[in-house]
């Protein structure tokens, strides 16, 4: 007979160390086998084979799995949909118990709600923990247990209930008794269906004197002044909590970004409507203008615009756009040009190797207006006094359009002036 296991699922926890699901697997006294899917659901919708999120997320995992082989164990990988692979887990492995960290995006939601009740019919139990964030689902919420919907008392409240509970940042060890059964291997990036990236993943870390100095250094792209470690918390290669320790003896605006990330998780969980509809009905309302050719020469960074085409050459080029800039590319397409933020917001998640559809959809959400604690339609970011402000010498502009003083350089595919006062016409007819 085989011998009963205990099986922890990867997904966006990509690492041994501080996993709170994996530390509870192992507590649980059984041995541990631990798998991947590489899940044929979510690939099917990326547009590049050459996608450098699947080339990260195979680092990771040959990663994990050279982990395993020191404590004489393997990670299990397989490739398919979700449901089907459990149906033939069930049939082969006697398995007691399923650990994995909670995710709140709406297709992971319906993925597990599925995955939970095909496994309870066997008396498999399902075992969710907390991971990714520090406080989740009802945490955090107001005296009278709705939902925050505005950041700041949000952010106020997270600190308090921080301060009241420390133990939410306790690392989750545990001693290893993983499974020693055999696998396959990992399957090679052709056999999945992509191709290897060459794009430069950030570091694990982030530099001590950038978090430092942060508050003072994150608005300008042309400096390393921001983490960018949003590609690893994505996955789980960093965990939070060891973050957020970082963060509260260095940097307290560099907390309050991790604090609006949780915001933006926890909006998702409760308003999964979001990813679709405007948070703010009346929003829904607006009159984009939609000009596809004009949409097709944002994406390329020829907007006649140098800080808004900088962006999307760094963006296209290299997977990652400074927030500042993502903020002033933003509002140029949703209000320059009026088109649809949600058009916005799927190019972003084609291309950013830190796409995160909370936070993605947060943003996007809060440059167009329509968007919870969302800045006044009436503010329309000027993106010439933005690279003025921002970038004053002009380096990272250079950097990224070298044809800027040339003929070849396009014009300005709108004037200022005229955008504005259309885009403000057409927010107020919308939302009288």
């Amino acid at each position: 007979m085989k011998h009963p296991v205990v099986v922890h699922w990867f997904r966006r926890d990509l690492r041994l160390n501080d996993n709170a699901a994996l530390a509870a697997a192992h507590q649980s006294g059984l041995p541990v086998r631990c798998i991947f899917i590489f899940d044929t659901d979510i690939l099917s919708k990326l547009e590049n084979t050459d996608d450098s999120r699947v080339t990260f997320l195979h680092q990771c995992i040959q990663g994990i799995d050279q982990q395993l082989k020191k404590h004489h164990s393997n990670l299990h990988v397989f490739i398919g949909k979700p449901m089907e692979i459990w149906q033939k887990l069930l049939n082969e492995w006697n398995i007691e118990s399923v650990y994995v960290n909670r995710d709140y995006e709406p297709y992971a939601k319906k993925r597990d709600e599925e995955i939970f009740e095909y496994l309870r019919r066997f008396e498999i139990s399902f075992k969710g923990k907390k991971d990714h964030v520090i406080f989740e689902k009802n945490e955090i919420t107001k005296s009278d247990g709705l939902p925050y919907t505005v950041f700041t008392p949000y952010s106020k409240k997270w600190k308090e209930h921080l301060r009241l509970h420390p133990e939410a940042l306790n690392v989750h060890a545990y001693e290893p008794n993983f499974d020693r059964s055999s696998s396959d291997g990992i399957p090679s990036l052709d056999v999945i269906g992509f191709k290897k990236s060459s794009v430069d993943f950030p570091d694990l870390q982030p530099q001590d004197s950038v978090v430092s100095e942060y508050a003072k250094n994150r608005d300008f792209p042309a400096v390393q002044g921001t983490t960018r470690i949003g590609l690893h918390l994505r996955f789980g290669t960093l965990s939070i909590r060891e973050m957020v320790k970082k963060a509260m003896t260095t940097s307290e605006k560099w907390l309050d970004e991790l604090i609006w990330r949780e915001f933006y998780q926890m909006i998702l969980y409760h308003f999964p409507h979001t990813t679709e509809r405007s948070f703010k009905p009346a929003y829904d309302r607006i009159e984009w203008n939609n000009d596809e050719s004009q949409f097709e020469r944002w994406c390329a960074g020829k907007t006649g615009y140098p800080i808004v085409d900088a962006g999307m050459r760094e963006l296209n080029e290299t997977g990652f756009m400074h927030n500042r800039v993502r903020m002033i590319v933003a509002s140029f397409l949703c209000k320059h040009l009026l088109i649809d933020w949600r058009k916005g917001e799927r190019y972003f998640a084609s291309r950013l190797l830190d796409f995160e559809l909370a936070s993605n959809v947060g943003g996007w959400q809060w440059v167009a207006g329509s968007g919870c604690d969302g800045a006044p339609y009436f503010r329309i970011f000027n993106p010439t006094s933005q690279a003025q402000k921002f970038d004053p010498d002009g380096k990272y502009i250079q950097l990224w359009v070298k044809e800027l003083n040339s003929l070849d350089y396009p014009a300005p595919i709108v004037q200022h002036e005229f955008a504005r006062k259309r885009c403000l016409d057409t927010y107020l007819k919308a939302l009288k």
